[in-house]
Parts: C-alpha cells; sequence; structure tokens
C-alpha cells in the first residue's frame, strides 16, 4: 500500500500497531499521533473491521478512514469513508477468501487501473503467511508470486534468503511458510514492527541485510520466549486438568508476552486437539489480552462473539481469533465457552481426523514420480500436499535429531525397500518406538539432495504401531534418565525381590509392586517396567501372561550378579577336596584368604565350592573348621542346591541381562506368543 500511494504521488506514511501496546487493530491513541502529526486520511491494511470506536474517533477529529480488510464482520460495520471487504454484506464480490495482503492488492488494481505486476511476489509472501485457503485468487497469487520471487531484484528478498540459508530460485511455498513468514512477524510480536516495512520499501541491499539480521535475530529470542511460555502453559493445562481436559483450554498468566500467545495457542491445539485460548495478564490495568485457535467444528468468532458482554474487544476467523478482556472475567469465559462448545461439538469432533489421499508400499515410491508432484504446486491451507499412508513398515533405525533433540529421523523398511523418514517436533516419538517395530506411518513425499545425489524421503506427520515393543533401558544406571521416558497412564513398576524397592522408592514418584501385588491385579496394564531380575523365567512368563502389557521397560537390576563369577571347573572342586582331605582339617575361617590367594581364586569360589561339598554331604563345617564326611555317598557336583541355583542364575542373567536385544526380544516375543497360543487353544 505504501509503495502504491507513493507511485501515485501522495504524502504517505505508516504506523504499525505494537501488539503489546495497542492491540491487534485501529487504536485510538495511533489515531490521536496520526492527527497531531496532520493526517488526513488513514488507511487500515488487514485490520479495522471491528474498530467501530477507533473509527468514530477518527471521524470527531475530522480524519477520513477507509477499511481494508478480510476479518470477519461483525453485526455493525464501522462508519468509515469506504470499507473494502471480500465478504461486504452489501457487494458481490466472487471471492471472499483473500487475504488481507490481497484486499490490499485489490486496492492497487483500481487505483492504477491495471494489474500491479510488481506487486505480485509481496502478496504471495502475505498470502501464505497469513494461511488463508490456497484456490481460487489465493492460489493465482501464489503460484504467480513463487515464480516472481525466484527473479526477483527486491533487496528484501534476497537479504532474507541469505538470513534463512535459502537459495532464491529454490523459494517454495514452504521457504515462505517456514523460512520468511517466522521471521517477518517476529519483530511485530517482540517489538515495533516498523524495520520489517522499511526492510521491504529500501532499494539499498546493506541496509536489507542489515534489517533482516535483525529480524532473524528476533526471531530465535521469539523462539526462546514461545517454548518457555508454551512449557508453562502446558504446565497449567496439566494441573488444572489431570484427569482429562475439558472441550475448551484457557490459560492465563501475568508476564507471558501478548505477541506470542497466538504460536501458544496453536501449540495447545496441536497437543490437546482443543480449542485454545492464551492470555496475558497486565496487573497495572488488570487486563487480559490473548490469542485463540480452534479446530473443525467450532467457530471462534460466533462462538466469542456470544459473549460481547465480557469481551469489549475480540476479532478474527472461524480457526483464530484475539480478544482482550477484564482479567476478572477470564473464569467467567472459560465456564461460559466450555459450556458453549459441549453444545456445539461432537464427541467424533473432539478427536483430530487426518485424512489420507493414497495408500502406497515403500516399493512404490520413487524420485520421478514426487518430482512429478510439483505441477499441483502450490500447497498450504485448503489445498495440502497429499498424504501417504505407509502400513506394517519396519523401524531399521531410529534416532532423535536437532539441537533440542526434538525432530525424529528414522529408516523404514518393507521387503527389499527402504526410505528416509523424518518428523519435526516428533522427537518425543523416538521414546515410544523401538527398533524393528512395526509401524503404520503417514506424511507427505519429497526429494532429498545431498552432495548432487537425490533420494526419496518421507516427512512424517503421525505414527502408530498395535505391536507390542521391549525397550531395553539395562544399561542406563541413571533412574531419572529412564523413568521420564515411561508414559504415566496405566503403568507398573514391579520388583520381584524383597530387596528393591528400598533401593528405588527414593528414585520415583510411583509406587512399586511386588509379584503378589500385580497377581491380584485385575486386567491389563500397558506400561510394565521391570525393576530386577525375577527368581526363575516362570515366574516372569507367568507376570507376563497375567498382565498382558503393551510395552515392556527391561532394567534388571542385579545386586549381585553371578554371570562373570562362573561355576568353579571340577578340576577346581577336586583340588580343594584333595586339599582338605590330606590335611585331615582346615580352619576356612582362619586361612580362606590365603588359600584362595595361593590358588588364585576368589574368597567367594572358595566359599561356593565348599558350600557345596556340604550340601552333598561331603564335609562337615563346625564353627569354620572343615572335615570330611565319613563314607560320603557318590553324587554329581550339580546335584548340589546351591550349584543348581548358581547354574540357574547364570542362565538366568545370559538370557535377561546379558543378551543382545536381539535375542531378548526373541526370547519375550516367543513368550509371549507361546502364552497366547494357550489361551487361544
Amino acid at each position: 500500500m505504501m509503495t502504491v500511494l507513493q507511485d501515485l504521488g501522495a504524502d504517505v506514511s505508516f504506523m504499525i500497531p505494537n501488539r503489546s501496546k495497542h492491540g491487534y487493530g485501529p487504536n485510538s491513541e495511533l489515531f490521536q499521533q496520526a492527527f497531531d502529526q496532520g493526517t488526513k486520511l488513514i488507511v487500515t491494511v488487514d485490520n479495522g473491521i471491528s474498530g467501530i470506536e477507533q473509527v468514530d474517533f477518527a471521524n470527531a477529529l475530522g480524519m477520513d478512514v477507509i477499511i481494508s480488510d478480510h476479518h470477519d464482520i461483525g453485526d455493525q460495520l464501522p462508519n468509515a469513508l469506504a470499507v473494502v471487504h471480500p465478504r461486504h454484506p452489501q457487494g458481490h464480490y466472487p471471492f471472499g477468501e483473500l487475504a488481507g495482503v490481497g484486499v490490499a492488492f485489490k486496492i492497487a488494481h483500481a487505483l492504477y487501473e491495471e494489474i500491479p505486476d510488481h506487486l505480485i511476489e509481496l502478496t504471495a509472501i502475505g498470502t501464505v503467511a497469513d494461511l488463508v485457503p490456497l484456490h481460487g485468487e489465493n492460489r493465482i497469487f501464489v503460484k504467480e508470486g513463487l515464480a516472481a520471487l525466484i527473479d526477483s531484484p527486491s533487496p528484501a528478498i534476497a537479504a532474507l534468503c541469505e538470513v534463512s540459508g535459502v537459495k532464491q530460485q529454490d523459494i517454495t511455498e514452504e521457504t515462505i511458510g517456514f523460512m520468511f513468514g517466522p521471521r517477518i512477524n517476529a519483530i511485530g510480536r517482540l517489538q515495533d514492527a516498523d524495520p520489517a516495512v522499511r526492510m521491504f520499501l529500501t532499494e539499498d541491499p546493506a541496509e536489507a541485510r542489515s534489517l533482516a539480521s535483525g529480524l532473524d535475530v528476533l526471531n530465535k529470542e521469539r523462539q526462546a520466549i514461545v517454548k518457555k511460555i508454551s512449557e508453562e502453559a502446558m504446565q497449567q493445562v496439566e494441573q488444572r486438568y489431570p484427569d482429562g481436559v475439558p472441550h475448551v483450554l484457557v490459560v492465563a498468566q501475568e508476564g507471558w508476552n501478548p505477541g506470542v500467545v497466538g504460536i501458544v495457542a496453536s501449540k495447545l491445539t496441536e497437543k490437546f486437539y482443543r480449542p485454545s485460548i492464551v492470555l496475558s495478564v497486565d496487573p497495572e490495568t488488570n487486563k487480559a489480552k490473548g490469542s485463540a485457535r480452534s479446530i473443525e467444528g467450532f467457530h471462534l468468532y460466533n462462538e466469542l462473539a456470544k459473549n460481547r458482554d465480557i469481551l469489549p474487544h475480540f476479532g478474527g476467523h472461524p480457526m483464530a481469533a484475539g480478544m482482550t478482556l477484564a482479567a476478572s472475567d477470564v473464569d467467567d469465559l472459560r465456564e461460559r465457552l466450555n459450556k458453549q462448545a459441549e453444545i456445539s461439538l461432537t464427541e467424533e469432533e473432539l478427536l483430530p481426523v487426518v485424512n489420507i489421499d493414497i495408500p502406497l508400499r515403500l516399493d512404490e515410491i520413487d524420485i520421478t514420480a514426487i518430482e512429478s508432484m510439483r505441477l499441483l504446486a502450490p500447497f498450504g491451507m485448503g489445498f495440502a500436499k497429499p498424504k501417504f499412508y505407509l502400513e506394517g513398515v519396519h523401524v531399521a533405525s531410529i534416532r532423535k535429531i536437532g539441537a533440542a533433540q526434538n525432530h525424529l529421523k528414522m529408516e523404514l523398511t518393507q521387503q527389499a525397500a527402504s526410505i528416509d523418514a523424518v518428523g519435526f517436533g516428533l522427537g518425543s516419538v523416538g521414546d515410544e518406538l523401538t527398533p524393528d517395530v512395526k509401524i503404520d506411518v503417514i506424511g507427505d513425499l519429497q526429494v532429498n539432495e545431498w552432495n548432487g545425489r537425490k533420494k526419496p524421503q518421507l516427512m512424517v506427520e503421525d505414527v502408530r504401531t498395535d505391536q507390542w515393543q521391549l525397550f531395553d533401558i539395562r544399561g542406563i544406571r541413571q533412574v531419572s534418565r529412564w523413568s521420564k521416558l515411561i508414559p504415566k497412564e496405566n503403568q507398573v513398576f514391579l520388583a520381584f525381590k524383597e530387596e528393591t524397592p528400598a533401593l528405588f522408592q527414593s528414585l520415583l514418584a510411583q509406587p512399586i509392586c511386588t509379584v503378589a501385588q500385580v497377581k491380584a491385579m485385575s486386567g491389563s496394564k500397558d506400561h510394565l517396567v521391570l525393576l530386577d531380575l525375577p527368581e526363575s523365567e516362570e515366574q516372569l512368563v507367568s507376570v507376563l501372561a497375567n498382565m498382558k502389557p503393551k510395552r515392556v521397560y527391561a532394567h534388571f537390576h542385579a545386586k549381585d550378579s553371578q554371570y562373570f563369577e562362573q561355576i568353579p571347573t571340577r578340576e577346581q572342586f577336586k583340588w580343594l577336596f584333595s586339599f582338605i582331605k590330606k590335611r585331615g582339617t582346615f580352619d576356612f575361617t582362619k586361612h580362606c584368604d590365603e588359600l584362595a590367594k595361593h590358588k588364585g581364586w576368589t574368597r567367594e569360589s572358595l566359599f561356593f565350592m565348599l558350600q557345596v561339598f556340604f550340601e552333598l554331604g561331603f564335609v562337615t563345617l563346625n564353627n569354620g573348621i572343615t572335615e570330611i564326611a565319613q563314607s560320603p555317598s557318590k553324587q554329581d557336583l550339580s546335584e548340589a542346591p546351591i550349584y543348581k541355583r548358581r547354574e540357574q542364575q547364570i542362565a538366568l542373567e545370559q538370557k535377561l541381562l546379558y543378551a543382545s536385544y536381539k535375542d531378548l526380544k526373541e526370547w519375550f516375543d516367543a513368550t509371549v506368543s507361546a502364552k497366547e497360543e494357550q489361551i487361544w487353544i
């Protein structure tokens, strides 16, 4: 709009409302400033349709106001000189879903009396960034604008590419949505947005680079602020609703930056799939200012409009809105909206749904097919990339990536075919999948090019599995490292041995169950944590059959592992027996350490062999004095109970504690399958 009016010879300046000070739309304080500077005409861009009082204020000062906006229209239109809106109640414009920048483009078209091709690239950026549906005229704006952006001589575009790490010839709608848009918007969320406007207006490449660099720094700051507020908002929800979230989430807190609460609301909606309102409370004014995001089936603007008595200022769309209200009315708004949602939302509408376009096998994916899909671009709101569904693929490898470990990378296989898969923001899923588990995946396909080599890549949106899984936490000594990975719902921490609870209870917030308590439980448990080794295989098999867990976390703490001690050889037993026989008597208590050192054995090995002899009746023990028994019966060493227990313990440790993950999983698979067969038989 600035460019157009300057081209036409107008004496024009601009004002961008500061979100924290002025809110999202027309502001009487800014109108007063404009009047004091000699302004005669105000033209709004992408706001103003709800500014009834503010326009009246400007009129009273003697200024004219032209409103250009695309937000939902209320019961009353502002008393402006003109209201330009694609859904004006007295208008007949054939396409009502223009973005605010699209409305501005239309005004430019009318003023120039020809299509302003030189503005198409900015129109594309604004259309994608404003998340309007990409069909009708919006689709034309973006398709033509992307072509213009690739060849644009604009210093601003070159500077944005530089700070975003993007080649200008590679600009797509995703570049705008994920690279340009966040940087352009960041400054307005944290401070005055004037530098962003100046960046697009300047013809000086050096100035554009400097301004773009500033936007990039602020975007990083914005990301850190969003992360902190999101964590606090999530914590509020979980503490307020420990037994399940309601239909609508409303959270508020002093000190939250009002410029980023819309992003936080989006994150709440994404996590909990509920309409979400996030409000920043100003203790000085006792006002709560914030943003909302919704789900399909809950028209935010219409539902908020039912509460005008406590919402003096609000505006927006079906899926997003902004508002200001008294802090004392926040609880009332929460209660009202939940009552409204209980009526307007069905249980089915509270469940997130992903529409699948094409089911695929891995061997059907190739680069040519993926590249041909770009003919359908641009993709975005209302015209999403095709969603592909891959059923029954194996996770060959899985790991978290990114500085914060919040993204996921997998290699998926199916028969002889394989593909790399990346899930942005799905890092936590890495804690819920094990190697070689069979999963179903939804996502879109793209070509990943690295060092001149092209490979298909799946961008994962969601994952599920109905297989039981074994999580190997045997080698993680720090309880805090693995306990946080276990879902809190429907979990059981099991100790087989009496002394184990005392070792773990202070480190775990949850109670620890004994085998007897587990056997008394009714129904299955999803998450079973095996804290220590069982007394026998049969004991573990019995527990698994009783609980039928979906996930088993094997820690298998062993206080006194026998595996590396092993059992003394027959030659060692033979030597010790001969030694005692030759001596006649031997004070084991007094001379044990000397003998162990002489033979290079451990003290424990000597005690073990002596106990075997005693249990078989080969020797007598009296206060540590050992003698050969009179006429002992001939028996095999393995008949001694302690020998049998040692053999069983070593075999158990070999099978459960020291086996590879592959071997351990095979044992569990065989055990689970065997028990299922017994149930069906």
